[in-house]
């Protein structure tokens, strides 16, 4: 049994919607409570807004460089500023926009000539697809360039992202007693720099070879969001960014646009084919707003919110995690009637949140039509933290606009240009959702083309 599963089973067991574990020398605070997590990340956020110094986040984000492992302070400002004001602005998403669609034109290739090759129908392993999809919309956004390059070493960089995901904050025995942090007894060390070497292998190479082209002279133009990064310049005329600096937020970014669109990508297929009216409903959403004779594109994306609805319903109900990621107290604190110590983690659980019986009717049930609301826009995040999609607050995604979009856009395009059935021999029954444990088996589905022969990029 994981550690979050046993959290779980122990707060259900003691009827609670927060506890106190005590870890070593650390008070582990796991939250299921929205009213709760609104105090901690709205009210009281600024004394919960740092992260815990740990091995694994340590070894993660290279010592603390990049904005989503730094505890609060200078670094954590710097690399937050850079994002929200040079990346992830409004603008610059508008100017990277051409990238996306190039690898959302892709996706529809790629699928229509697999099928075209097996006699009009494949069978796609959608979590492959998935990630590799979302993997090559950051790396053209970041880099100019994508995967398939050379396979087996593309897929040992994906691989080993999520490594790197499944094992930051991951309840490694030295996160909570260093001093047996030399010992490595859960093996999590180990892994982690072993990941850590491969994605970094990667990186270091591409970042190095353009900072070599601006100083030789070679480059003029900023293309992409590498570029963005070396030619930040501080009040002085130096460099904003150091090189170990903007290798970390290269990985960060990485690990962030891959990890959460593509597991809710898969999870909503596979719910859509457990329950074939959920499927034809939104794809008669398409029908009435984009039509059969062109591509739905990003600009039309808010407009879809029944595929937006069911995108939220997998955010809910099948999290790319069990917890958020933990926010440290920074100063004693009282949240509600509870006394929280300086020093404690706090864990906002995803599926204790999403799945809480006080909050949702039939929770354990793929229900998008929760989420409509009249004639209003769906957003896939939750002001009152009924759920989380992405964080809030002080530490909240800063990426929740882009990341938003690479989820939809990808789903909108796999429903709008194949037609897709269950897996044969192979149904996908309701234990299978209704349990804590995430799903280790990856979606295969047969695909068909559902457009015109023209209409495929």
């Amino acid at each position: 049994m994981q550690a979050f599963e046993w959290i779980h089973k122990l707060m259900e067991e003691m009827n609670t919607e927060i506890a106190c574990i005590r870890l070593g020398n650390v008070h582990v605070i796991p939250v299921t409570s929205p009213e709760l997590a609104c105090l901690f990340l709205k009210e009281h956020d600024s004394i919960f807004s740092s992260r815990p110094i740990c091995m694994s986040a340590s070894l993660v984000s290279n010592g603390y460089l990049a904005s989503t492992f730094a505890p609060m302070g200078d670094q954590w400002m710097k690399m937050r500023r850079v994002l929200a004001s040079h990346v992830l602005s409004q603008t610059s998403l508008q100017w990277l926009r051409p990238k996306r669609d190039e690898e959302a034109d892709h996706i529809l290739r790629f699928i229509y000539n697999q099928c075209i090759n097996q006699s009009s129908t494949r069978i796609i392993n959608m979590r492959k697809l998935t990630r590799y999809h979302c993997a090559n919309v950051i790396k053209n956004m970041i880099f100019s360039k994508r995967l398939f390059v050379n396979e087996d070493e593309d897929e040992k960089q994906v691989n080993a992202l999520f490594i790197l995901f499944e094992y930051f904050h991951s309840f490694g025995i030295s996160d909570y007693l260093p001093w047996l942090s030399a010992f490595d007894l859960d093996g999590h060390t180990a892994i982690l720099k072993n990941a850590f070497a491969t994605t970094s292998k990667y990186i270091d190479h591409e970042v190095d070879k353009r900072i070599q082209m601006w100083k030789d002279g070679n480059k003029f133009v900023e293309e992409d969001i590498l570029d963005v990064f070396i030619m930040l310049k501080d009040t002085n005329g130096n460099p904003l960014l150091n090189v170990k600096e903007i290798k970390d937020q290269v990985l960060e970014m990485m690990l962030a646009a891959i990890d959460n669109p593509s597991n809710a990508v898969e999870w909503t297929m596979r719910e859509m084919l457990n329950q074939p009216n959920i499927m034809q409903r939104a794809i008669e959403e398409f029908d009435t707003i984009v039509g059969s004779n062109r591509l739905v594109q990003e600009t039309e994306l808010p407009r879809l919110n029944y595929v937006k609805a069911c995108i939220k319903e997998s955010f809910r109900l099948h999290p790319v995690a069990a917890f958020n990621a933990p926010h440290v107290s920074t100063n004693d604190a009282t949240v509600g009637k509870y006394f929280i110590p300086k020093g404690s983690l706090v864990l906002l659980s995803r599926l204790g949140l999403g799945r809480n019986p006080r909050v949702w009717e039939d929770p354990l049930k793929f229900k998008p039509e929760r989420h409509l609301l009249g004639d209003g826009e769906v957003v896939l995040t939750d002001s009152e933290l009924r759920m989380l999609s992405f964080s809030t607050g002080r530490r909240g995604c800063p990426a929740v606009k882009l990341g938003s979009t690479i989820t939809t856009m990808l789903l909108a395009r796999l429903l709008q240009g194949f037609a897709w059935s269950s897996p044969p021999k192979s149904p996908y029954s309701n234990d299978v959702f209704g349990c804590y444990s995430l799903c280790n088996k990856p979606l295969l589905a047969p695909a068909k083309p559902r457009l015109s022969k023209d209409m495929y990029p």
